[in-house]
Parts: C-alpha cells; structure tokens; sequence
C-alpha cells in the first residue's frame, strides 16, 4: 500500500516571491550606496585639493544620482551579471554578459560622465580601423568608453574592440569584466588577426605606465609606445584615427597619482616619491564630464605591408599620430568651460 503523501507546507514563499525578496535586498543596498557616494566623492576632491572641484561635484552628483537610482532600479540585471560565462569567443568575450553590462556602461557613459562625442564618422563604416587614444589611470575605463561610442554613436554602429595590456587585465573584476564585454588582451597575433577580418581596435600606446604620470602633467603625452600600432597598421592596410580623450584625467581622483602631495603643498621634492598615493583610489571613478573627438585618418595604404620592417617611417608615423593627438587635447583642454558640470 503506497504510503499517504506529505501535507503540503503552508505558507511557503512561491520561487518567483523568494526572487522578488533578494532582488529588493539587492536594491534596497543599492540605495545605501548611491546615498553615501556623495560624500565619498567630494571627501576624495577636497582632500586632491582641486580648485572648486568641492562644490562643482556637490552640484554634479546632486543632478546625478536621481538618474542613477532609476537606472539601477532593475537590480536583476546586477545579479545576472553573477552568472557564469556561456560561451566566449577566442579573445575571451561573452556575448551574454557584454549584453547584460551594457545598461550598466550606458548608464556611465550617458548619465555619470555625459559623454559628448564629435566627429566619430572619421572612423570608417568598414574594414579594419585602429583608433589610437589617450589615457588615464590603471583602470580601463576608456576602453569601456569608446567601445559603447561606437557601437551606439556611429553610424554603422561599428564593433570596437580594445587592446589592453597585462596591467589593466590583471585587474581585479574591472580586467575580467573588460575582457568579457569587448577588450583584448594585447598582442600582435590577436591584433593582426580582428584587422585581417576587418574588425577595428583601439589601441592606448600610453600603457597603464601612465598611472604613475604625474598630476600635474594630465594630458601631457610623455610615453607612446614603441611603435607597435603602427607596425599594425602597416600590415594590415588599416588607417590610423587618433582620439582625444578629455574628462578622463579628472575621471581618476588626484591622490591616487605622484605628486599631488606636491603639489598641495607646494613640495616639489616630494612629487619624486610613488609612495605618498593612494592608488585604490583610481577604482572609484569621478562624475567628471567626458569628450570625445576623433581625427582625420592617417592613411598608410601608399606603404604596403613591407614597410612594417622600415624604423625610420614607423617612427615618422608614430609621431605624426602623437603630434595629431596632442594637438586635440591641448585645444579641448582649453576650450571647455567646467571639469564636472
């Protein structure tokens, strides 16, 4: 005789109400968050000693974190971002979890740092492109930057893949995170390989050396590279598009590079030393206001591919690149009215 079945439990909370009760945790930790973050982030200006930066980011994250908060009201897109990766492709992206970070990066792109982008048709619609940009700090959220630009912004809506070295992939959640929604791990084989198929990368020939770029020389390019990029090009036939980047320098609190002890205190001789920073620092990100401006293309067809082996052209393009790139920042610097409004 089969044995009597167990009495229903009464009361048991249904799947979907167990769900519904951890994502409104969820939330309701977000709100905590979001609540505390002004503080933290005027507490990190005044102690940079940014001139008026105190009320400027008062003001700024006052307007911002009521669009933050809406945002980030679906919190079940914050939890699935959890799940394990699906399937990635050969450079490591997951076309699932680049999906679900995508409101995420919008929401910084759109709403933390109002990106403004100008003359994003110099990249080409097709065809392999290499965008060569400045950068700032050890984190890559450049990288994070200019590929929802031109998968949003451009007209073709093209699919950039950015080159990050070790440094910026070792990171701790941000590296990974990068790499599962769209960058690359740098190297020749890999670069070569997404230009071949037509595919266009960006490239930062600054390197995550330049967190240890003093203060005072933000936007200052003192290190581009050796030269690999436009060996790349050369290869591979892709023109060249420099990109300025302004608003990511004041992206990354100032404690957290040499020298803005230094300069606080009008010490020079301490500006000598890496110790006096808080490197942590640059993991939190600024609401400061972002623009973008592409170049005209240097074109490198007219070489051919053999000239990747010729020192003195790769050295006359890689400056010519430098030249184009610091040109636009040093006009954007100048012409913009307000680091955070």
């Amino acid at each position: 005789e089969p044995a009597p079945a167990a009495p229903p439990v009464e009361n048991a909370p249904a799947p979907e109400a167990r769900i519904g009760s951890r994502l409104a945790g969820v939330e309701r930790r977000l709100d905590a968050t979001l609540d505390a973050m002004e503080a933290r982030v005027q507490d990190l200006a005044a102690r940079a000693g940014l001139p008026g930066a105190p009320d400027e980011l008062k003001q700024a994250v006052a307007g911002l974190l009521p669009a933050v908060k809406a945002r980030l009201s679906g919190a079940l897109d914050l939890v699935r971002l959890l799940e394990p990766a699906e399937r990635l492709d050969r450079h490591g992206m997951d076309e699932r979890f680049a999906e679900r970070l995508a409101p995420l990066v919008e929401l910084a792109y759109a709403s933390w740092w109002r990106v403004e982008v100008r003359e994003i048709e110099q990249v080409p619609a097709a065809g392999p492109a290499i965008v060569v940009a400045n950068h700032a700090g050890s984190a890559p959220w450049e990288a994070f930057v200019l590929r929802h630009a031109l998968r949003r912004d451009h007209p073709a809506r093209r699919d950039l893949r950015p080159l990050l070295d070790d440094a910026a992939c070792d990171l701790r959640v941000i590296g990974p995170a990068a790499i599962r929604s769209g960058s690359v791990r740098a190297g020749p084989e890999a670069a070569e390989q997404l230009l071949r198929d037509g595919g266009a990368v960006a490239v930062f020939p600054e390197g995550s050396a330049v967190a240890r770029k003093p203060w005072r020389a933000r936007y200052r390019i003192l290190h581009f590279g050796r030269g690999g990029f436009v060996k790349l090009a050369l290869r591979t036939g892709a023109p060249i598009v420099p990109c300025a980047i302004v608003g990511c320098e004041e992206a990354v609190p100032p404690i957290s590079r040499t020298g803005w002890l230094a300069e606080r205190l009008g010490l020079p001789i301490l500006a000598a030393s890496p110790t006096l920073r808080f490197a942590p620092a640059g993991l939190l990100p600024l609401p400061s206001r972002w623009s973008l401006r592409f170049g005209a293309p240097i074109e490198v067809r007219e070489h051919g591919p053999e000239a990747a082996s010729r020192p003195e052209l790769i050295a006359a393009l890689a400056d010519r690149a430098r030249a184009a790139l610091q040109g636009m920042l040093d006009e954007d610097v100048a012409a913009r009215r307000s680091v955070y409004l």
